[in-house]
């Protein structure tokens, strides 16, 4: 993983179990349709976190080998996924899981891929695969033109986020180079709804956004709380809209 990523969400704990998204489950329909996902199927799930996806693969009955470097947000995952027999959580990363050769039959990352190392990591990761697994990347990326509350929110985190890479310079905007020929995409709807303490959580979950002390967080805080009020529906709360990306490929 690049850019010492691993550490990025040490102080970001709490608002990732609480606010970050889910995935939706047509990303196992797909799975199953098209790369033939079985209950049996081992999975590791690289840069696992605080074990949203790999929740997703563990209620499919999937046994799930969690690889996350991050000390604080893989004890999260562990207390998050402790009800779950067939988890294990492992202290590794992308470019070295400590996995052995051809024992997963999917790797999968959640929103995580784009810290990967590109040159270092697909070799670790077909390293531990089986022949005939599938590498399946995920992603919940902000349907930003698809409401004027999204619209407004794109422009607060343009605002306020620094250091962000463009899309077109990290992973996440060259999955089909990494994984080569073959690669497939698939596109979902998704959203969480939420009133202004979650809409402020989710935001603060985010490795870009200023935190406490900074003198951008107090400014940003009071835009969201605008653009909520401006947008908020009859219920309380906003729709907060993404469109899922599953990238996968079989080797």
């Amino acid at each position: 993983m690049n850019r010492n990523p691993t550490q990025r969400f040490s102080n970001r704990v709490e608002n990732y179990v609480k606010y970050r998204p889910s995935y939706p489950t047509a990303v196992l329909d797909c799975l199953r349709d098209e790369c033939g996902l079985v209950e049996t199927a081992v999975i590791a799930d690289i840069g696992s976190g605080t074990g949203i996806l790999a929740r997703l693969f563990l209620q499919n009955g999937n046994l799930v080998l969690g690889i996350e470097p991050n000390k604080e947000m893989r004890e999260a995952g562990e207390a998050y996924l402790a009800e779950f027999d067939q988890f294990t959580s492992v202290n590794g990363t992308a470019e070295a899981t400590t996995l052995p050769e051809n024992s997963v039959d999917f790797v999968t990352a959640g929103q995580a891929a784009h810290w990967f190392d590109r040159e270092k990591s697909l070799p670790e990761l077909r390293r531990i695969l089986r022949p005939g697994g599938t590498v399946a990347f995920v992603w919940n990326t902000m349907a930003f033109d698809d409401s004027p509350f999204m619209q407004g929110y794109e422009q607060l985190t343009l605002r306020y986020f620094e250091g962000k890479p463009s899309r077109k310079n990290e992973m996440r905007g060259n999955v089909i180079a990494f994984l080569g020929e073959g690669t497939q995409v698939r596109h979902f709807t998704y959203e969480q709804q939420f009133d202004l303490p979650g809409i402020t959580g989710r935001l603060l979950s985010t490795s870009y956004a200023p935190l406490p002390g900074d003198p951008r967080h107090e400014p940003m805080l009071a835009e969201l709380g605008e653009l909520f009020a401006a947008n908020v529906g009859e219920d309380g709360r906003i729709r907060f809209l993404y469109t899922t990306e599953l990238y996968f490929r079989q080797f």
